[in-house]
């Protein structure tokens, strides 16, 4: 109970009239920052996934030629 606690203060400020009120705010905001948390993790692994994927000689190549 005392994790709980403490990883709702660190969400934010307390919200809510009493503390059930309260509870439901700061599992709202842990759900908002784990979806926040995935969407990042699918950027990256998409960024690192396609780190590579361009041919450097055919690049060059074609920057050669285009100038």
């Amino acid at each position: 109970m005392i994790m709980w606690r403490l990883w709702a203060k660190a969400l934010g400020e307390k919200a809510g009239k009493n503390k059930k009120e309260a509870d439901v705010v700061a599992l709202i905001r842990t759900v908002v920052l784990f979806s926040y948390m995935t969407t990042t993790a699918f950027i990256v692994a998409g960024v690192v996934r396609h780190w590579n994927d361009i041919e450097y000689s055919q690049f060059l190549n074609e920057k050669c030629i285009n100038r």
